[in-house]
């Protein structure tokens, strides 16, 4: 049976069907699967918990290209109250895909229900500050009218979206020098106002999303990244080194 992003795909604009065709051909050329180059890792790390966030990319009203986040709830353990990707760790029923954990993870944070969503790229992973191998899974939305967001109350406080572009700006934008792992390098924070609600999106989820920016946009961001340069950290028996 044909999908709803299948069918959907029929009405899509000439844009977002050569954007999917560009990242489809990402996917193929470009993604390893092996490098987190973008945080700065040249090695690949023994086995790691693995987690994929949902980078769902979707045309506006204004035909601008959008993508979709949350604000997570206030209770969790961690990041609470912070905005993110939909997304998080990999769960033996996805059998090693990328995709399903992304699209499984979104489909119970805010009810996006997978057939909904197209995935066209795998991009370069991250590692996070708790060490977890983050998969950037980029998807189409083809009819936002399908979507009806139905946040998890225990795991999100609210579902918006925002324009992809201004990861790429320097407008709305600040950054702090912090060090991690021996290294400095800037942390930055993209302020965003959209309704009656301030969100600032920063850390990883704001890293991601300028390298996403940059892959779609085909240029590189307006400001300096300053990325650090050191080497994957190997695990040996539990313990981490450098």
């Amino acid at each position: 049976m044909e999908s709803a992003a299948a069918k959907s795909i029929s009405t899509a604009s000439s844009r977002l069907l050569a954007l999917a065709q560009q990242l489809r051909l990402y996917k193929a050329e470009e993604s390893t699967g092996k490098l987190i180059s973008h945080v700065g890792f040249h090695k690949p790390i023994s086995p790691a918990k693995k987690a994929a966030v949902l980078i769902c990319l979707f045309e506006g009203d204004d035909g601008d290209l959008r993508v979709i986040l949350t604000k997570r709830a206030s209770g969790l353990s961690t990041h609470s109250g912070e905005v993110s990707l939909p997304g998080g760790k990999a769960e033996e029923g996805d059998k090693d895909d990328d995709g399903v954990t992304a699209t499984r993870e979104a489909e119970e944070e805010i009810g996006l229900h997978p057939s909904l969503v197209d995935v066209v790229a795998f991009l370069e992973p991250f590692l996070s500050q708790h060490l977890l191998r983050v998969t950037p899974v980029v998807g189409i939305l083809w009819d936002r009218k399908a979507f009806n967001p139905t946040p998890n109350p225990a795991e999100v406080e609210a579902v918006f979206d925002a324009p992809l572009e201004m990861f790429l700006k320097d407008e709305n934008r600040r950054s702090e020098e912090i060090e991690w792992n021996g290294k400095r390098h800037l942390l930055h924070f993209f302020d965003y106002n959209t309704g009656d609600k301030d969100y600032v999106i920063w850390g990883l989820t704001a890293r991601i999303l300028i390298r996403v920016a940059s892959v779609v946009y085909q240029r590189p961001p307006a400001f300096i990244e300053r990325i650090p340069d050191f080497k994957y950290p190997r695990m040996v028996g539990g313990h981490i080194f450098a």
